[in-house]
């Protein structure tokens, strides 16, 4: 399909060799250009001919010489653009089916795109990728992916992910590697089903793949109250979650001897449920996978640490009470009574989570009306809130109860506070302003 150019750059080498907004850009040295993907991998070359349709219907070829990595200069039409490919799996274990009903439609949305892995670390499962799409990214060497594999015999996978296409993962992930490109891995753990020995068989096969495999993160299954109909499961025990820890360790230690790299890493949530401290910074080797919740945890308390560390200012005395997951909340009242600035009185209230069920014990997921419902401020000066619970603009909670009515809501003052250690020292030492300037 043409891509529309909307604008030229007047300094750019595609303006000098005649390339004007309104004109179509089709392919370049031959490839068609698909998307995004295409058109930054194939202009990232000195030598460049671009088949260009002209307004009138004509068509050139133009070629340009320029530096590798210097950009043509050309805004294209949104078509151009990534639009996220929807899954195809029906796994047993996913959170979109576990989804209420009457929810806003972006929440619903389920993508498996290796585009949007490349570009932002989505993980994919390479179900719905065919023959031709997969050669697109070995030919683009999109490096590195995230992938969700869960388990590496393919029966396992096929039955947790419930597409016949799930049990080829060996194959395409001998391919990534074969070509040169890197990835993560993801194993969302379900009691009874990719635990114990298929765990085991598991993260031996992907240690066997690296320095392609470059880590693995161990994640317990997320269930919500809302599993009418879907496949039987049960959240991790403190035991379970501890057995899966022994596993874990048993191949850090193996990789730590053979490949110099832990590789594989237990999530925060996993060490929530064992009830284990947070490991060390050097534990985590450079959080190849934090946006994956490996090591948040241990980089807030550094940053709260840091914090507490360089004050030389005096706090604002004050009562506070700090609404937050069940799972954090007895590491959050340790780290405070620790580190927390002198003068200020904290409370840590953990909210259950009545919206999604109380399996669901993480802050990001709680729900304004279940706050405001077990919020006690009686014995309050202000609240401080983690903006992890609002969605990315920072105007809604999960259940679209607008920020604006929860704080007329508050009879105290409301901080909203950004999901970093520094941030939450800076706000109970009063030092941070609040959001809108008020």
């Amino acid at each position: 399909m043409p891509h529309q150019i909307i604008s030229v750059e007047t300094h750019g080498v595609a303006y000098r060799r005649g390339i004007r907004a309104g004109d179509s850009l089709v392919a370049i040295n031959g490839e068609p250009i698909m998307d995004e993907i295409d058109y930054q991998a194939l202009t990232n070359r000195t030598r460049l001919d671009l088949d260009i349709v002209h307004p009138d219907g004509h068509t050139a070829v133009v070629r340009i010489i320029k530096a590798k990595d210097a950009p043509l200069g050309l805004r294209l039409a949104d078509t151009l653009a990534c639009t996220p490919r929807q899954c195809k799996n029906k796994c047993v274990f996913c959170f979109i089916d576990q989804m209420p009903p009457g929810m806003r439609d972006s929440l619903y949305v389920k993508d498996d795109d290796w585009r949007l892995s490349l570009m932002m670390g989505n993980f994919i499962t390479l179900t719905n990728v065919d023959d031709a799409e997969f050669d697109r990214i070995l030919r683009r060497r999109a490096s590195p992916l995230y992938i969700s594999v869960h388990a590496t015999d393919p029966d396992v996978r096929v039955r947790m992910m419930k597409n016949p296409n799930a049990r080829f993962i060996l194959d395409r992930l001998n391919a990534l590697r074969a070509h040169g490109i890197k990835f993560h891995c993801q194993i969302v753990l379900c009691p009874g089903w990719n635990d114990g020995a298929v765990l085991d068989n598991t993260l031996r096969t992907l240690a066997n793949l690296w320095p392609a495999a470059q880590s693995a993160a161990l994640v317990p299954v997320g269930l919500t109250k809302f599993r009418e109909g879907l496949e039987p499961l049960h959240p991790y025990s403190r035991e379970e979650a501890r057995e899966v820890l022994k596993i874990c360790l048993k191949w850090q230690q193996i990789c730590l001897n053979h490949l110099n790299t832990r590789f594989v890493f237990p999530s925060d949530e996993l060490l929530c449920i064992a009830g284990k401290d947070l490991p060390d910074e050097a534990f985590y080797e450079n959080y190849p996978q934090i946006e994956n919740g490996v090591g948040l945890m241990r980089k807030f308390l550094n940053g709260f640490i840091e914090a507490s560390q360089g004050n030389t200012l005096p706090a604002r005395p004050r009562r506070v009470v700090i609404p937050c997951g069940v799972s954090i909340a007895p590491y959050m009242r340790n780290w405070i009574r620790q580190y927390g600035p002198a003068g200020v009185t904290v409370r840590v209230q953990p909210i259950v989570n009545r919206f999604f069920g109380n399996t669901v014990t993480v802050t990001g997921l709680l729900t304004g009306q279940d706050i405001l419902d077990q919020l006690d401020v009686s014995q309050a000066d202000e609240v401080i809130l983690c903006s992890v619970t609002l969605r990315e603009a920072g105007d809604l909670f999960l259940d679209d109860m607008p920020l604006s009515r929860f704080r007329s809501s508050l009879p105290v003052p409301l901080t909203l506070c950004a999901n970093r250690g520094d941030a939450l020292f800076a706000a109970l030492a009063g030092e941070t302003e609040k959001p809108g300037g008020e």
